[in-house]
């Protein structure tokens, strides 16, 4: 594996393990803004960091309604690396407390490299559930 796809897999792990401990700091410190995510054939977009945190009371809460305890990723594969951009592909599990999955999905998330460090910008998924489909007034954006 090449090392931008080396170095954009180990700053998806350091995200997903944010977003596990619903961490909005560590989080936003893996990404760039502006942030798109295309959410069914809806695209939602955080233009400042600030904009992100803000979403994230209502999306812990979204989740927890759901019962969703953590998000495991089952695979990841860089399907396209250059020096500035890589796409990964990305297999997520969303699980309950007691480890059942309740909502498997695929995922293409796009690294970009800007000023020397690497950060998702873009995330696109096939997720299906209230948590992933909300419009924009829900997220607080």
């Amino acid at each position: 594996m090449n090392e931008p796809a080396t170095e954009a897999i180990e700053t998806f792990k350091r995200w997903a393990a944010a977003f596990n401990a619903r961490d909005a700091d560590a989080m936003v410190a893996e990404m760039h803004f502006p942030h798109m995510r295309l959410a069914g054939t809806e695209f939602q977009t955080w233009t400042t960091s600030e904009d992100f945190h803000g979403a994230q009371p209502s999306m812990t809460e979204m989740l927890q309604e759901e019962g969703w305890h953590t998000t495991v990723t089952k695979s990841i594969e860089a399907v396209q690396a250059g020096p500035e951009k890589v796409h990964l592909v990305i297999r997520q599990s969303r699980q309950r407390a007691d480890g059942t999955e309740y909502n498997g999905f695929d995922t293409l998330w796009v690294f970009t490299k800007i000023e020397g460090r690497w950060g998702v910008q873009f995330r696109s998924s096939f997720l299906a559930n209230a948590v992933q489909a909300v419009g924009a007034d829900k997220l607080g954006f």
